[in-house]
Order: C-alpha cells, then sequence, then structure tokens
C-alpha cells in the first residue's frame, strides 16, 4: 500500500493504492462520511486503509505545524531611567548681597550701658560651601559648612559725643548648618530648610576729624537659620539661591587703648545679619544613583 497525499486543505484525502491487485481508495479525512466511502471493500482492505490513514497524519501533523504562526519572543524590558540623587558629596561656590543692623553702647565701669546709636549697611559676599547630604524616598539629610569673605560695614555719629564717629566692619563670616529638605514634587529639584552655628569676624573703630583713635576686633559666634531652592540643572550639578538670617547677639570688646568717648568703658555691639546668595554646586553622585528606600 502507498499513501499519497492530494492536498492539505479542510478536507484532507489520502489516496490508497494496494500492491496486492493494484486498486485505489481514496478517503477523505476528518469527515464524518469516510468510512462509508469504504463500502464494498474487504475486511482486510478496510485495517489496511485505517493504518494508512494512521501514517498519513503522522506525515501531516508536522507540515500542519510548520504553518502555524510563531509567538514572538517578549521584549525585553526597558532601561531604568536615571534618577537624580542628592546623595553624596558636593562643593560649590557663592555670592551675593547681606545687610548688617548693629547698635553699639558703651559700658561703663559701673555696669551701666550708655546707648551710643545704631545702624544698617549693605555689603557683598562671596565664597563657598562643602557639604554632604544623603537621601531617603523624598526627604534629603545634610550637613553643610560654608565660609564668605565680606564688606560689610556702616559709620555713625556717636550720641554721646558728637566728635567721634563708631564703625563696625564685619569682613568675613562662616556658617555651619544641619539641613532638611524635600524633593517629593521634583527629583531634581530640591527645597530646604537650615540652621546651626555662625561666626564673623568684625572690627570697630573709634574715629574723630577722620583719625583711627581707638580699635578692638573680635571673632563672635551666634546662630543662624535659613532656606533655600536648589534645582540640578545637568549632571552632577546643580544653582540654588539662599536666605539666611544670623544672630549674633550682644558682645563686649575691649579698645586697644582708653576709651576717648567714655572713659574706662568697654563697648558693646549686638549685630543682626541677613544674607542672600547664589550657589552653584558640584556634585561627586548625582545622575543614575537611585536614593535610599526608607523601610518601615
Amino acid at each position: 500500500m502507498t499513501v499519497h497525499s492530494d492536498t492539505l486543505t479542510p478536507q484532507l484525502k489520502i489516496r490508497l493504492w494496494f500492491w496486492g491487485d493494484g486498486s485505489f481508495a481514496q478517503v477523505p479525512l476528518g469527515c464524518a462520511y469516510g468510512w462509508d466511502s469504504l463500502q464494498g471493500t474487504t475486511m482486510k482492505k478496510r485495517w489496511i486503509i485505517i493504518i494508512g490513514l494512521a501514517a498519513a497524519l503522522g506525515m501531516a501533523a508536522p507540515a500542519l505545524a510548520a504553518d502555524m504562526a510563531v509567538k514572538a519572543p517578549p521584549l525585553p524590558p526597558a532601561p531604568p531611567i536615571p534618577i537624580y540623587s542628592w546623595s553624596g558629596f558636593y562643593i560649590g561656590v557663592n555670592g551675593g548681597w547681606a545687610d548688617s543692623h548693629n547698635c553699639w553702647d558703651f559700658v561703663t565701669v559701673a555696669g551701666v550701658a550708655v546707648p551710643g546709636g545704631c545702624g544698617d549697611r549693605s555689603g557683598g559676599v562671596a565664597g563657598g560651601q562643602i557639604g554632604y547630604r544623603w537621601q531617603a524616598n523624598q526627604f534629603v539629610f545634610g550637613l553643610e559648612a560654608q565660609g564668605d569673605w565680606a564688606d560689610i560695614s556702616n559709620s555713625r555719629i556717636s550720641l554721646i559725643n558728637p566728635a567721634f564717629t563708631t564703625r563696625v566692619r564685619t569682613d568675613g563670616l562662616g556658617l555651619f548648618t544641619g539641613q532638611i529638605g524635600w524633593t517629593g514634587w521634583n527629583p531634581a529639584a530640591l527645597l530646604y530648610v537650615k540652621g546651626g552655628a555662625a561666626v564673623t569676624s568684625t572690627s570697630l573703630d573709634i574715629f574723630t576729624a577722620g583719625i583711627d583713635v581707638a580699635t578692638a576686633s573680635a571673632t563672635r559666634w551666634g546662630g543662624t537659620v535659613g532656606v533655600g531652592f536648589e534645582y540640578g540643572f545637568a549632571s552632577n550639578w546643580s544653582v540654588g539661591v539662599e536666605y539666611d538670617h544670623l544672630f549674633m547677639g550682644n558682645a563686649n570688646n575691649s579698645f586697644s587703648v582708653v576709651n576717648p568717648v567714655v572713659a574706662g568703658a568697654v563697648n558693646r555691639i549686638s549685630q543682626d545679619i541677613d544674607m542672600v546668595t547664589l550657589r552653584v554646586n558640584y556634585h561627586f553622585n548625582a545622575w543614575g544613583v537611585p536614593p535610599v528606600t526608607a523601610r518601615y
């Protein structure tokens, strides 16, 4: 018996040839009337036809499988989008403007404060900062040290003796602060508050007829609070603006000579400074480093 497949159509037909008598039988596959079409054949031929059908189906199955559509493999996952992280060390420069409010009093040997006058004066500041930040989800914590050169001085005529002029000059300041920030509305935008210690380098002078007749200098410590906004505009770079208020309190200072305004008195200076600076920072770890995820 030889098996011939005429076609692979919805109605597959198999032609069977019997060697013994040279006769043919054509049988449609998958049809209910296939067996009825074998009427008139002997039982032996019927069994041969059944075996032939099974063999034909075995040969047709690979061809049918080959015609089936092959499902495309899934696409690889997209690479993660870099996230701006505020974690890590940074260093930068700053510059801006500051306003100093000073009041000068003389304290006599009896402990009585004699007002000498108050005044305000603005001037420029420029310097740098270095710090470290650690980010947890949308919150950023940091420590920073900042130092600035300053040119802030004010002069006033003494209320005690108009023949004298007093001057207070601040030529340097520093901030040592902690920060707490938030990036909830934009990963590359940081809004923060800060607070800590402040230090200023201050000199005090008394003039008469344009001549400096008494000098005192002091390094003063106080406190500071501030608020700032910083934006990561490029890989590893950010720009920001910051406002700081320095509470320097009162400090007594002795002159290098006898006080020419009030003999034997020491001067007491109170000082507050408001400062606004523009800042540019370089971050050693910015793009591509995911922030630490806090677990509760």
